[in-house]
């Protein structure tokens, strides 16, 4: 008999975990390629603003990596604990996975470690930016194997199942299953382009309450600003392979994603709208949208939820998660190419006042954003942990101790996530740019005399 109240709070307990992780884990991927990008322009250009930045970053990083790795542990803990029924049956083949993830953050740890203390110990600084090179490729690997966990289990494959157990297990075909390319790839694009905008984000800000003609900031904005354009970019083509992989795989997820009740060629793509019985309201209508996304083909057939039973459908109101993901991604390419061209161009547009605010909010669109695909992603595989294999509700557990845990974990994130905030204030703050700036000017003016 499955505790549906077990099951509840397993859910929500999950899904909030998830949902805090993210934005740490996001940037703890993203942000050691900014800082290599930073210090590596630095010493092309000999521009100690972007060594500076490096340095400053790193900082910050640390704090980011230190609640990351917290909250990391506690989704290994309710792995376990929430969905041992899932573990029992699957541990054996995302073991592999989970183990090369642990390996590949030791590995980023250890070589961050030696870069943060290492600063000013060599006298040639490409050198000192070869340590960067593992922790980024470190932390893009840990996204790598985590992210091919959560691919297995849209697209599981691999093994033989001999009287309800997994046998025969093959780890490597397991981890290269179907889902992976586009997943792990959309994963790594959006934290590169979620950092961007949230490092980007700060230095509108700065520029705001500095002025202007804050040399420092204008560097760091415009440097995120041009990769968060880059990534964007690379995140939408990205996207539509992932729509062209729903297609074929998961047609149930795209067919909910986009309201496609019936099975039609040239099927139309539906964004935002109501539902009415039944009947798509008040959206806008593009016509063969959705057959060119799934198929490159405007004639194309879209398969549509007619098609599988109704216990087996995902929740419909993932398409209002797809409409925003798709749409803040659409917003922040737009505001980045807009900045980015009116540097160059030097329009005055992005001088206002206004303009500026809207760049503040770049880094919260794109958490937001990141936010609504992975709840698209993970909402939209139900009811299944295991597509086609194990439901959710047969993977959780029956203790009816899950709303205490719920309680006492959403207290931990509460502190952490306030506890970070006020310590990355309080540490930029006590060491203002300006400050830095001053202090490396008179250490070289003691060195040259």
């Amino acid at each position: 008999m499955v505790n549906q109240e077990a099951v509840f709070f397993s859910r929500v307990l999950t899904e909030l975990t998830l949902s805090f992780h993210i934005i740490y884990a996001t940037i703890g991927v993203g942000v050691p390629l900014m800082i290599m990008i930073a210090q590596w322009v630095g010493i092309k250009k000999q521009d100690e603003h972007y060594i500076l930045l490096a340095r400053r970053w790193t900082r910050g990083f640390v704090i980011t990596v230190a609640v990351g790795v917290v909250t990391g542990t506690a989704i290994g803990l309710q792995l376990s604990l929430l969905w041992p029924n899932f573990m029992e049956l699957a541990g054996n083949v995302i073991a592999l996975p989970l183990f090369m993830e642990t390996f590949a953050f030791f590995f980023e740890a250890i070589f961050l470690g030696i870069y943060i203390y290492t600063w000013d110990r060599f006298k040639n600084q490409k050198k000192h930016l070869l340590l960067l090179i593992p922790v980024a490729l470190g932390a893009s690997f840990s996204a790598l194997f985590i992210t091919i966990v959560n691919a297995f289990m849209n697209a599981p494959q691999g093994f033989d199942i001999v009287k309800g157990q997994l046998v025969n297990v093959s780890p490597l075909v397991a981890m290269f299953n179907p889902a992976m390319p586009t997943k792990v790839a959309h994963v790594l694009s959006t934290a590169y382009m979620t950092s961007a905008f949230v490092l980007a984000s700060i230095g509108a800000y700065r520029l705001l309450i500095k002025g202007t003609k804050h040399v420092y900031h204008k560097k760091a904005l415009f440097l995120t600003m041009k990769l968060g354009l880059i990534f964007s970019v690379a995140t939408a083509v990205i996207g539509d392979f992932s729509g062209k992989y729903l297609a074929e795989y998961q047609p149930e997820k795209l067919a909910a994603a986009e309201w496609h009740f019936e099975t039609e060629k040239g099927a139309p793509l539906y964004l935002y709208g109501v539902l009415d019985n039944g009947e798509v309201k008040y959206a806008l209508k593009i016509p063969f949208g959705l057959s060119i996304l799934a198929h490159s083909n405007p004639n194309a057939e879209v398969i549509g939820l007619d098609r599988f039973p109704d216990n087996e459908e995902p929740p419909l109101y993932i398409h209002y998660l797809f409409d925003l993901m798709v749409t803040l991604g659409m917003g922040l390419t737009f505001l980045a190419f807009v900045y980015v061209l009116g540097v160059h161009r030097k329009w005055r547009i992005i001088f206002k006042k206004w303009f500026s605010w809207l760049l503040v909010l770049c880094g919260p669109m794109a958490v937001i954003a990141i936010e609504a695909g992975w709840w698209m992603a993970e909402v939209g595989r139900q009811p299944w942990i295991l597509r086609g294999i194990m439901r959710t509700s047969e993977a959780a557990t029956g203790s009816g101790q899950v709303d205490t845990m719920l309680m006492l974990f959403s207290l931990l994130y509460l502190i952490l996530g306030i506890g970070s905030i006020l310590v990355l204030i309080r540490m930029f703050r006590k060491n203002p740019v300006e400050q830095e700036l001053a202090d490396r000017d008179a250490e070289r003016a003691g060195d040259l005399k």
